[in-house]
């Protein structure tokens, strides 16, 4: 297995669990993160290593990231494994799935590429490199299958894991947050490109919600890796006494938060689970930015509007955000929450909707379809 970030992590360790259930003296190794390895799983590199976004940011560490590449592969083609199952990472993972494929492997690869929103130029080398696609988003299945990839739609792992109804009470007790302030939950992204490109932003904004709103709290989960960063972008911002830090725990967060300002990524539909309004927002490289810009296919980049094919909550993109920007949408949801409750009530049904559709049995369906494959 191999997953490329801290989101994939999350999602293979949820899978990890099924999968012991049903093969129990079955090993796993590759590239993971904590949650992989607690299930134990044997990382040969951390799945951090892999955690780079946008074209620009990937040039930069382009030499070490195929060089892990091609050793994980030679370590593949000699010991052969039963199955390869890439999670996410698309761009690491298809290119290694193809050569294994090519070698009589079979690959599965978990969280279809999004060839419905972006770089749609894909399908092509999906179907080249995969025996099949466990899919979290139930329209996947029909498109791939126009192109001949066989997918199975899984549902998505988390949808099971979060509850329907988000205990925020307990949630704020936990984190140590006042009960009866509101609270903003700050997600500058889980990549140290996007902690670069947006942390600062999110600091500035947190400075001028805090003088329009001192009454808000502000929690901010970090993984350990990145906290450092985090903390000194918050210094820089001079807000470092404003906001609550915390290692991990963005599950607590989102539950405990009245809103979140949070980067474009996976993360957004967990927040979307959690039923929170948000700010979605991203800045990257201009080069980068130029480049992907071209390869959209939708009006939306933040995967719980994309997947309610409307603007359910706000996108503040490269040069719209703007930490006055960004405070203002922020603000705009707190006041929302006094002044115009309905407004709250609508994301809350659309995500409730959203969140019934994803909820399955995935590591029940995910391991049928393995079965599947391996018997195949």
């Amino acid at each position: 297995m191999v997953a490329g970030e801290t989101s994939g992590d999350l999602l293979a360790g949820l899978l990890l669990d099924g999968f012991k259930a049903r093969w129990t003296d079955a090993q796993f190794e590759g590239i993971g993160g904590p949650h992989m390895q607690a299930r134990g799983f044997k990382a040969h590199w951390p799945s951090e290593k892999l955690a780079v976004r946008g074209y620009v940011e990937v040039l930069r560490h382009y030499r070490e990231i195929v060089g892990i590449r091609e050793q994980l592969k030679t370590q593949l083609l000699a010991s052969r494994p039963d199955l390869f199952i890439g999670v996410d990472a698309p761009d690491f993972n298809l290119d290694l799935e193809a050569s294994l494929r090519a070698a009589g492997i079979k690959t599965v690869h978990f969280v279809s590429p999004s060839v419905w929103a972006w770089r749609a130029e894909r399908v092509e080398k999906i179907r080249r490199s995969v025996d099949h696609v466990l899919c979290i988003f139930p329209f996947e299945p029909a498109l791939l299958a126009q192109h001949g990839i066989a997918a199975t739609y899984v549902g998505h792992p988390l949808a099971n894991v979060i509850p329907m109804q988000p205990d925020q009470v307990a949630a704020r007790a936990a984190l140590g947050l006042s009960a009866d302030q509101p609270v903003v939950a700050v997600l500058p992204g889980s990549r140290q490109s996007e902690v670069q490109y947006l942390a600062a932003r999110f600091f500035k904004a947190v400075a001028l919600i805090a003088k329009a709103r001192p009454d808000t709290q502000f929690v901010v989960p970090a993984i350990p890796a990145l906290r450092a960063a985090i903390e000194r972008a918050a210094a820089a911002a001079g807000v470092q006494d404003l906001v609550k830090i915390v290692e991990g725990q963005s599950h607590a967060v989102l539950a405990a938060c009245d809103v979140t300002l949070i980067a474009s990524g996976t993360a957004t539909l967990e927040a979307a689970l959690f039923k929170r309004p948000m700010v979605i927002a991203y800045n990257m490289n201009w080069i980068s930015w130029q480049i992907m810009r071209r390869k959209q296919l939708q009006p939306w980049v933040g995967l719980p509007n994309i997947l309610c094919g409307e603007f359910v909550v706000p996108e503040l993109l490269q040069e719209a955000a703007t930490p006055p920007t960004l405070a203002a949408a922020v603000i705009d949801w707190l006041d929302a929450a006094v002044s115009a409750p309905e407004k709250i009530r609508h994301v809350q049904d659309k995500f409730s909707a959203l969140h019934v559709q994803l909820r399955r049995d995935t590591t029940q369906l995910a391991t049928d379809a393995i079965q599947k494959i391996l018997e195949g």
